[in-house]
């Protein structure tokens, strides 16, 4: 059997501000932006790594879509971002002005801090341990 979790709804406001933060300042690639209706586009990115599990970046429509933007967990941490120069990356958060949760620590499975997408969504960037 060969399955594998491809893709995870991320919903935004807009697709070209959210299409912009993930590809300026995360350096996410821009897999695929296909228009399928006049308010309806099918938008995915993706981290640079290889096998990443990628975003796909859907328009709220209606009241409770938009009500969870920004909060699709309550809030708690939602996506997990891993990285193989933790540095490098939390330097580029600093750089991109992006708003820091939790500073850096040293935990049992690796370095990490906490970071928040520009809708608020909380995220872990993780340079795992290796074993």
């Amino acid at each position: 059997m060969n399955t594998r979790l491809a893709h995870v709804t991320l919903v935004v406001r807009e697709y070209d501000e959210a299409i912009a933060f993930f590809t300026e300042k995360l350096n996410f690639k821009l897999v695929e932006d296909t228009q399928l209706s006049l308010t309806k586009r099918w938008v995915i990115v993706s981290p640079p790594g290889e096998g990443s599990c990628q975003l796909l970046l859907a328009k709220a429509v209606g009241e409770e879509q938009i009500s969870r933007i920004g909060n699709q967990t309550g809030g708690r941490v939602f996506l997990f971002l891993y990285t193989d120069d933790f540095n490098r990356d939390y330097e580029n958060l600093l750089v991109q002005n992006i708003k820091i949760i939790r500073p850096p620590s040293v935990e049992e499975y690796g370095k990490v801090s906490v970071f928040a997408d520009l809708y608020g969504n909380l995220w872990d960037l993780i340079e795992p341990k290796h074993h």
